[in-house]
């Protein structure tokens, strides 16, 4: 059975095509530097987003028009399969990321769910003997069933932290059957509501401990694949303990796990830390733990994560900078972690929808390439810090002075001049960039 029947494989068209089903700026082939539009991007289509939400939010019912939803149970999980590996070829992408729950539906005993995950999972199997797509990262739902009201790895309840660590185990070995690239660790309900009755120094203690076991458990079945956490500050809990970049690194760093894990940053999560995208791209690239990204943007009027897909391209062209500048993702890529808006219920606007994200993605790549390929801002950056490269500034940077030298030269200084930071000019300068980027 077909599921897309209205929706041809999606092609390039160039940036004048009218058509809505055709890509107008990403060309998978289209070499920019030293590798192609493809294999910068590594796009991935979202299980959950794609495939199983239903358009519900809180102030209405389901709504999405789709071929599958008059199933119930395993049939649902069976037709998801099957649309999803029509929509992954019509699309043209290299990856999918799925939680375990998003495949199939869990039982009634773990011994039934994972009885219902090894169907699936031999389905999903077989289509991937003949797909191109592969599996870019799974990881655990630990959040939406009652019994993680209190968190998984860092519950208060000794039995959710051994059921939480036999569903990731069950992952990992779902991971290594089906080659996944990366696993990832995203923490949900891994937080407080209150600091009133919650114990901080044993959660965190205890996610440690958590990490360290999975890590163990890899090593044993031989899963090469990176391990990934997803910062994110709040929502559904009050305060998680993996807020954002900074703060997971701090703790990846206190419990010796830094060697082992790096970071999945979601736009959408940025945001809501009080970060901007690019800010959470920099903290990770600096610290050599950039990892993979989830793709989407939120709402500025929202205080929520809205997950929508990616259009602005002020904000892909400096996330793609990053990426650049970190060498590209490596094993991870670009996952749309975006969910279509309530009103775009027709099946052929999951199409759409993708189309414009990864449209976005190439238009970002192209510019952020002439950017760093023309130093643009590198220009700029190494001017503005041009004092620490001689003198006394080149004796900071060395670590060859100290607070008594440092006090001579201050004495010594009759002005102290600053320059510019000029930062509308280089917004100018972007804004060219962008406007020009496939001008003839």
């Amino acid at each position: 059975m077909t599921y897309f029947d209205s929706v041809s494989t999606i092609q390039y068209e160039g940036p004048t095509s009218k058509n809505a089903l055709a890509f107008k700026f990403y060309n998978p082939k289209e070499k920019i530097g030293d590798r192609t539009m493809e294999e910068w991007l590594r796009f991935g289509v979202a299980y959950w987003h794609t495939f199983t939400f239903d358009g519900t939010d809180p102030f209405g019912q389901g709504n999405m028009v789709r071929q599958w939803n008059h199933l119930k149970g395993m049939d649902l999980a069976k037709a998801r399969v099957e649309a999803a590996f029509e929509f992954f070829e019509k699309l043209n992408v290299p990856f999918f990321c799925f939680h375990d729950v998003d495949i199939a539906p869990e039982g009634e005993t773990l011994k039934e769910t994972n009885e219902n995950l090894d169907i699936i999972v031999t389905m999903i199997e077989e289509y991937m003997k003949t797909s191109k797509t592969k599996l870019l990262w799974n990881t655990a739902n630990m959040f939406s069933h009652p019994r993680f009201v209190h968190g998984a790895a860092t519950s208060c309840n000794a039995d959710v932290f051994a059921y939480s660590a036999a569903k990731v185990k069950k992952g990992l070995e779902v991971a290594k059957r089906l080659g996944a690239e990366n696993y990832v660790f995203w923490g949900g309900r891994e937080g407080y509501e209150s600091l009133l009755n919650t114990d901080m120094g044993l959660e965190q203690d205890n996610l440690a401990k958590f990490f360290h076991m999975a890590v163990d458990y890899a090593k044993e079945i031989g899963f090469n694949g990176q391990f990934l956490i997803e910062p994110k500050p709040k929502e559904p809990t009050k305060h998680q303990y993996d807020f954002d970049v900074a703060t997971g690194l701090a703790f990846l760093q206190k419990y010796n796990l830094e060697d082992y894990f790096k970071f999945n940053i979601e736009a959408n999560h940025a945001t809501l830390a009080g970060h901007t995208f690019e800010h959470e791209l920099r903290v990770a690239r600096i610290n050599g733990m950039l990892g993979s990204v989830d793709a989407n943007q939120g709402d500025p009027l929202l205080g929520w994560d809205t997950d929508e897909f990616p259009t602005d391209l002020y904000s892909t062209t400096l996330a793609m900078y990053e990426i650049i500048k970190n060498g590209g993702l490596g094993q991870g890529g670009l996952n749309f972690d975006a969910k279509v808006r309530r009103g775009s219920f027709e099946a052929e606007d999951l199409f759409r929808a993708h189309i414009a994200g990864m449209d976005s993605f190439a238009v970002g790549l192209v510019v952020a390439h002439k950017l760093i390929e023309d130093k643009v801002l590198d220009n700029f950056i190494e001017k503005r810090y041009s004092s620490f490269t001689n003198g006394i500034g080149r004796e900071i940077t060395e670590g060859t002075t100290d607070f008594h030298k440092l006090e001579q030269h201050a004495l010594q200084l009759t002005e102290i001049k600053n320059e510019s930071g000029r930062v509308e000019e280089i917004r100018a300068i972007i804004n060219q960039y962008l406007l020009t980027a496939f001008a003839k």
